[in-house]
């Protein structure tokens, strides 16, 4: 073999290994290639997954969120019910304690009026007047305890300094003595007071 033919081998070969090591390169890039675009698709399915899960959280949230004011306006109505019940229940009961108070109150004055009944009876034909006057005057007092048994009171008057919460002063005179100047000396009219609030003032005259 000439030195001519040696070298042509050569340069064959040499071009052999060249081209099967650009082969060899191209299947490597192509394989990187491969693998990125693999590595590319697992990412965007982990992307995807990951934006699904997240949109799964909010949707839960946003169910939950709603099951909570549902709970809540649930409640609520059920507190404004038993609210509106519990007030029409009071004012019933209140309505109901103002009419049996009433109706106890004139209950315990239909006696006095019997005796009243009883007692004009006896003035037709009755020639004892100051047994008549007697019998007038416990009427007054047994109608007076009744008055108070439902919390009436009569005002305190003669003898008393005047009071505006209390007294009317209709009229002034001369004090009939020292101790009774700009006290009250007489009264006109019986005031009256229930559990304590003034439903009527006395009227009264008062010495100066």
């Amino acid at each position: 073999m000439t030195e001519n033919q040696r070298n042509d081998q050569n340069t064959k070969e040499d071009n052999k290994s060249k081209v099967e090591s650009e082969i060899l390169q191209d299947d490597v890039v192509l394989e990187q290639d491969n693998q990125q675009e693999k590595g590319n698709k697992e990412s965007s399915k982990k992307e995807k997954k990951k934006k699904l899960s997240k949109e799964e959280k909010l949707e839960k949230a946003l169910q939950e969120a709603e099951e909570t004011i549902a709970e809540q306006k649930d409640k609520y109505l059920r507190l404004a019910a038993e609210f509106d019940n519990y007030r029409k229940r009071t004012i019933k009961e209140k309505a109901e304690l103002i009419l049996n108070g009433g109706e106890k109150s004139i209950s315990s004055i239909l006696p006095v009026i019997d005796d009243l009944e009883r007692a004009l009876e006896t003035m037709k034909t009755a020639t004892d007047v100051e047994a008549l006057k007697e019998g007038v005057d416990l009427i007054y007092q047994k109608f007076i305890k009744i008055l108070g048994d439902n919390g009436v009171k009569i005002i305190d008057t003669i003898g008393k300094e005047l009071d505006t919460n209390l007294h009317d002063a209709v009229a002034v005179i001369p004090a009939p003595s020292k101790e009774n100047k700009g006290k009250i000396v007489d009264c006109v009219q019986t005031g009256y007071t229930l559990n304590d609030k003034v439903i009527r003032h006395a009227k009264v005259v008062v010495g100066e």
